[in-house]
């Protein structure tokens, strides 16, 4: 074993994984394993300390180093640990010198004390973003992710992240242009936009340009593009542009994942959100109106404190307000130093009971989605022998197909999570 990652958490840090096992091989360092960690939920925290420890016992002459978000917020805690060996911080990560000076102090730790451990840097002092293309990156894989910003400028009051990520940062234009050109060359047929914040590209860049002129721009001049699909957003800030590209361009797919948190009024703005239970509304009204078969999923937290019984509800209505296809539902979790962690809390039981219910709203939306699919034709991405996504990212059925390869199937039925042909 050279060195193996273990990812936790978003799409990004599955990205971000890669680069990471390129820099700590480059690097020299061997019979390692990087924990690249996620903050997000107490959950997610807990997780990788317990994969941390059995790991340790399984692999006892293994040597651990732990990154990602819960490592730059919480890089005492996990360099206090006995298995840990070294914590390196969030941006460090992605830089080959970070890796060379770990791959240093690995060889030469012995009995060192917890702080000696810790190479983790101030998050919110970092600046600009380097774009990362690897040889061989994601090599055969239909679809693949290019990191287009990074970090958060906005202070929701559930969220630890931006402490994990700093700043909102973006990777100019031009180099994001060139990636996706890179990719659509090795033969990928998807690519997907991602960051942290993705609707708040550019405004670090010069002249500001925003998410849509970015889309833009790389479907005029990656005409070779397939398919290109966006992360999630943030709907208030949508711009014309990518209002524009929605209604236009069909290689951009029929599919928005929206960061909507709540259906109530009251729970948004005390959870510092830019938007209103009418502004989510109003938007998804208005992209079906440009697009009419776009498939809209949201994230919703559960139990977020103060939340009564009937500000649930509206949180549970919006599945129908919004005609949402995919649900992913957080129940709500407590985060040391967040302004929500000084709020009244919901009750635990309550928070897991809605969290049951808002998931069931979900898998039942789905459904009747994947019921009115039946009798039509789709271009369907064959993602492996067994599994393919059509242009709304709904999953499919599939036996014996060629990976990476896109292809007009009717649609038969549905399995109830899948459709099949």
């Amino acid at each position: 074993m050279a060195v193996e990652v273990v990812t936790f958490g978003c799409r990004l840090n599955a990205f971000e994984s890669e680069v990471i096992r390129h820099e700590a091989e480059g690097a020299g360092l061997t019979e390692t394993v990087v924990i690249n960690s996620c903050a997000v939920t107490n959950e997610a925290v807990a997780q990788a300390r317990q994969s941390i420890r059995r790991l340790k016992r399984d692999r006892p002459h293994a040597r651990i180093v732990v990154t990602g978000c819960a490592a730059q917020t919480q890089s005492r805690m996990f360099a206090e640990m006995t298995e840990v060996d070294r914590v390196i911080g969030n941006d460090d990560k992605m830089r080959g010198d970070a890796w060379r000076d770990a791959r240093t102090a690995l060889d030469a730790a012995f009995g060192i004390e917890a702080s000696e451990k810790i190479a983790v840097a101030d998050i919110m002092a970092v600046k600009e973003m380097a774009p990362h293309l690897l040889e061989g990156f994601q090599k055969g894989l239909p679809r693949v992710f290019v990191q287009v910003q990074n970090g958060c400028d906005h202070r929701c009051t559930f969220c630890i992240i931006p402490y994990g990520r700093g700043n909102s940062r973006s990777v100019p234009m031009g180099a994001v242009v060139d990636q996706v050109r890179a990719l659509v060359e090795r033969g990928h047929a998807e690519i997907v936009l991602t960051g942290v914040d993705l609707t708040s590209y550019g405004s670090d860049l010069p002249g500001t340009p925003q998410l849509g002129q970015l889309t833009k721009q790389i479907l005029r001049h990656v005409p070779e593009l397939r398919r290109l699909r966006i992360s999630s957003i943030d709907s208030i800030e949508a711009d014309r542009d990518l209002l524009d590209v929605i209604a236009e361009d069909t290689r951009l797919m029929p599919h928005l994942h929206l960061s909507l948190q709540s259906g109530d009024d009251l729970i948004l703005k005390r959870m510092k959100r830019r938007h209103s239970r009418k502004d989510a509304i109003g938007f998804c009204a208005q992209v079906r109106r440009l697009r009419p078969d776009i498939a809209f999923g949201a994230d919703i937290i559960a139990g977020f404190p103060t939340e009564t019984e009937e500000m649930f509800s509206r949180s549970q209505d919006l599945v129908e307000a919004c005609d949402l296809t995919f649900l992913h539902v957080f129940p709500y979790s407590k985060r040391p130093g967040t302004p929500a962690a000084r709020m009244p809390q919901v009750a635990g039981e309550k928070i897991k009971e809605r969290a049951r219910r808002l998931r069931a709203s979900g898998e039942a939306a789905l459904r009747r989605r994947l019921a009115s699919e039946i009798g039509a034709t789709r271009q369907v991405l064959i993602e492996s022998d067994r599994q393919g996504r059509t242009e709304h990212f709904l999953p499919v059925v599939i036996s014996g197909e060629t990976p990476g390869a896109v292809q007009q199937r009717a649609i038969a039925g549905h399995d109830g999570a899948r459709l099949t042909l």
